[in-house]
């Protein structure tokens, strides 16, 4: 299992926006398709954001680049 949760994730991206905006991601789905695109651009060469990535996969770091507010998703 992949930690932290996906319903923390979205409370994290979440807060990034306007307190009076509506919320940038609404739904379980849109923080997976987010970190799976992210961890694509890990693939294809994208340095990670984080420090301590040696031995982790790809989908792994994105994740915790989420976590740690290095990447944001923009609202359309």
């Amino acid at each position: 299992m992949i930690h932290p949760s996906y319903s923390d994730l979205m409370k994290v991206v979440n807060a990034s926006g306007d307190e009076n905006d509506a919320p940038i991601v609404n739904s379980r789905y849109s923080i997976v398709i987010a970190t799976a695109k992210r961890a694509r651009q890990i693939v294809s060469g994208d340095d990670p954001l984080i420090d301590n990535y040696k031995g982790k996969k790809p989908l792994s770091i994105a994740v915790e680049e989420f976590d740690k507010g290095l990447v944001t998703i923009n609202a359309e």
